[in-house]
């Protein structure tokens, strides 16, 4: 039997940064999508999901400098959870994706993809 830890996301990017660990680059941006469906009353309700996603340079990663604030992207990757403690002595969960390739796309490169930007 195969374990399967597998993501694939297409959203907006919000908040981008590069960082250096050693020779290597990574970046690190937030990324929201979106549901939309239609609410009891009729009225449209949109679901907004946001995710962390690391990105190590290499095979597969496109221009990190490419990576900004309201870029459309498509991410493959896997989901990685930490747990951590806060000063108070309380325990929290977090949860990353670790992308295996990321894909900058154009508005136009997907009919459903909303047209807007943070």
């Amino acid at each position: 039997m195969e374990f399967i830890n597998k993501i694939e996301l297409r959203g907006i990017v919000g908040t981008a940064a590069i960082n250096t660990v050693g020779d290597t680059h990574v970046c690190r941006f937030s990324l929201v999508t979106e549901y939309s469906y239609k609410g009891k009353d009729g009225s449209p309700v949109i679901d907004s999901t946001w995710f962390n996603i690391a990105a190590w340079e290499g095979r597969g990663m496109p221009d990190f400098n490419r990576i900004s604030k309201g870029a459309i992207v498509q991410v493959s990757g896997r989901v990685r959870t930490y747990k951590y403690t806060l000063t108070d002595g309380s325990e929290r969960n977090s949860w990353e994706i670790f992308a295996r390739k990321v894909t900058l796309l154009e508005p136009d490169d997907d009919p459903m993809q909303p047209q807007r930007f943070l």
